[in-house]
């Protein structure tokens, strides 16, 4: 197959480069010296267990001289699809798809969803539409990504653990065309199995981001310390309990429990959520589609959310003093005495 990635960091890395040594042809939309390193050679991942993949692909910054591919993977934070998704048109044939890689509640989580909120746009996610007017529905498949990875330099990524990437059609039926993607990914070495309730799956996954990503933006913890300390534990706790009835009251149940949840975070270890990651670089933060999408589907239902409506205030604080000050926020070791 012919896959276009649409941003090389982290994940779009990682991704690109098993699919491209799976045997695909690989093209990445990417700029700088994310650019120049890719043309130059390709994407190099490195594993826990000393392994190196370098793998073939090019690198573009024209949508147009791209070409017309398969599956188009949008491996963005959700704040960044609304500056893209205008120029996503060349890219595609009658049948490519559109796979959005990204953390929270999407832009097209009410296509298809029937009931009084069919089509609706989620605003946090997606202010005014733009992004669910201009990715048409019919070309969509979801995904949630499971991975953990860390962009350490341009065209490097460090893989860290994790190789699911479960994909669905929205309406839950099983097509030829995700059968196929999820073929693709397999011969890539990854996990990606199809699933009939893809938006169920989206909300496991968000069920720990919305909790652990802004609590350590705010206090600097690594997975196992908030999961260890009980004060974060709590915290995390309480929120997740307060997701759990926002997704109850959409129909959605969780296959595990919520300490079982925390207890394979804990398990990731000291890794910095790509939220801390974000903090410490001074970008901008995924706080509306991982926290205020909650909220607002919280507010949807009828469901209170005090606890994560207090946290997502705290983060998009956090996220306009980075902005305004144009900082930074890292935690800076003490001199041993």
């Amino acid at each position: 197959m012919r896959f276009c990635i649409v941003g090389a960091g982290a994940i779009g890395g990682f991704v690109g480069a098993r699919l491209a040594l799976g045997g695909n042809e690989v093209v990445f939309i990417a700029r700088g010296r994310n650019l120049e390193a890719i043309n130059a050679g390709g994407v190099r991942v490195f594993y826990r267990d000393g392994r190196v993949d370098a793998a073939p692909a090019t690198a573009t910054d024209d949508y147009a001289a791209a070409g017309q591919f398969d599956a188009v993977i949008l491996a963005l934070k959700a704040h960044q699809v609304a500056a893209v998704a205008g120029k996503l048109a060349p890219l595609y044939h009658a049948d490519t798809v559109v796979i959005p890689m990204q953390n929270g509640i999407p832009f097209w989580y009410f296509h298809g969803h029937g009931g009084h909120l069919a089509g609706r746009t989620v605003e946090a996610v997606d202010p005014g539409g733009i992004v669910k007017d201009a990715i048409p529905a019919s070309r969509i498949l979801g995904c949630v990504v499971y991975p953990a990875t860390e962009l350490t330099g341009p065209g490097t990524v460090v893989h860290i653990e994790g190789d699911r990437f479960p994909l669905g059609e929205l309406d839950g039926t099983t097509t030829a065309r995700v059968q196929a993607v999820a073929d693709a990914f397999v011969r890539a070495g990854l996990k990606c199995p199809v699933l009939d309730n893809i938006r169920a799956e989206i909300w496991l996954k968000l069920w720990g981001n919305l909790t652990f990503n802004p609590i350590s933006a705010l206090t600097h913890a690594t997975l196992v310390d908030m999961c260890v300390d009980s004060h974060g534990r709590e915290l995390a706790a309480q929120m997740m309990r307060e997701a759990q009835a926002v997704a109850a009251s959409f129909g959605i149940t969780f296959r595990v429990s919520l300490d079982k949840r925390i207890e394979g975070a804990a398990r990731v270890g000291k890794h910095k959520t790509s939220m801390l990651q974000d903090v410490e670089a001074g970008r901008p933060l995924e706080i509306d589609a991982l926290v205020g999408s909650v909220v607002e589907l919280g507010r949807l239902a009828g469901v209170p959310t005090p606890t994560i409506t207090a946290i997502y205030n705290a983060a998009k604080l956090l996220d306009r003093t980075m902005s305004s000050e144009m900082i930074a926020v890292r935690a800076i070791p003490l001199p041993s005495s």
